[in-house]
């Protein structure tokens, strides 16, 4: 695979100028100046043109390497090449590519070992288990639930699901209805809704043999990693039917959070609709 490397440009030009447009009579405008609006046809509206935007080199060279990542050239839980040999590979210092490096950590896609270099994040890690599960016990150690499944099949999108997962109403989704709990005690209701083209082949039986996080399963057997997620947490009652799978009384205050999760290129690929009894656990989000 050759090498690509990001727009640069010799000592004393413009950074990353935008190439000269391949058609049309209007000349580039000189640098620092706006560039004149091009001329309309009679009868018709001038269009409006749109000032070009640029990013700062260590930002394209980690777009390169994210779409590495999403191509497979380095498979969850492998290391990717060092500084210097990204540095090599993409004609840049070893302090941009390092700069780009922080950004992807923090943005949980690869992880730094401290003497061993830098990994590609996976689900698999113990710490990812909790990282898309924000509820936590009040008292004791974080860790992940037990599932019972009660619905797995496929179905037609309805409209509100096709929206959010940018599907057409009626496309092939997986729905999966499952209750979790934390020492044996039901806590969490959870509805789910999985593009069927994508997870082709998940089945109940596959999701009950399967005994790690089902992010886990998602990365290793369906190529789906989630790489964020937006979500949404009110606060409401438990209904007769929800009250009696959590084992309370109907009315009983319960957390209740529908999350969209997203691969890269900030695909949509899972819709969740959870809900949370806290008796004896609280949401924690940490903010920085």
């Amino acid at each position: 695979m050759n090498p690509v490397t990001p727009n640069q440009t010799s000592p004393g030009s413009t950074a990353n100028a935008p190439a000269a447009p391949a058609t049309g009579t209007t000349a580039a405008a000189p640098a620092g100046t706006a560039a004149p609006a091009p001329a309309s046809s009679p009868g018709s509206a001038a269009q409006a043109v749109a000032s070009p935007t640029f990013s700062p080199l260590y930002q394209q060279i980690k777009a390169l390497i994210t779409q590495s990542l999403q191509s497979g050239e380095w498979k969850p839980g492998e290391m990717i090449p060092s500084e210097v040999e990204l540095a090599n590979r993409y004609k840049v210092s070893q302090g941009t590519v390092r700069k780009a490096i922080d950004e992807l950590a923090a943005d949980n896609l690869v992880m730094r070992r401290q003497g061993k270099g830098t990994f590609v994040s996976t689900h698999h890690e113990a710490r990812a288990h909790i990282r898309f599960l924000r509820l936590r016990p009040d008292e004791g150690v974080p860790h992940y639930p037990e599932s019972r499944f009660l619905e797995v099949k496929r179905l037609r999108a309805p409209a509100d699901v096709a929206r959010l997962l940018e599907l057409k109403s009626g496309d092939a989704i997986i729905y999966i209805k499952r209750v979790q709990s934390f020492d044996g005690i039901p806590t969490i209701i959870e509805e789910q809704w999985l593009p069927g083209q994508l997870f082709k082949g998940l089945t109940a039986e596959r999701l009950s043999e399967y005994k790690g996080p089902m992010y886990g399963l998602f990365e290793s057997e369906f190529g789906t990693r989630m790489i964020r997620a937006d979500e949404k947490v009110r606060a409401v009652v438990a209904g007769a039917e929800d009250a009696a799978l959590l084992g309370v009384e109907a009315g009983t205050p319960l957390l209740s959070a529908e999350r969209v999760s997203f691969t890269y290129g900030d695909k949509p690929v899972e819709l969740r609709r959870g809900l949370y009894l806290t008796t004896r656990h609280h949401y924690q989000n940490d903010l920085n």
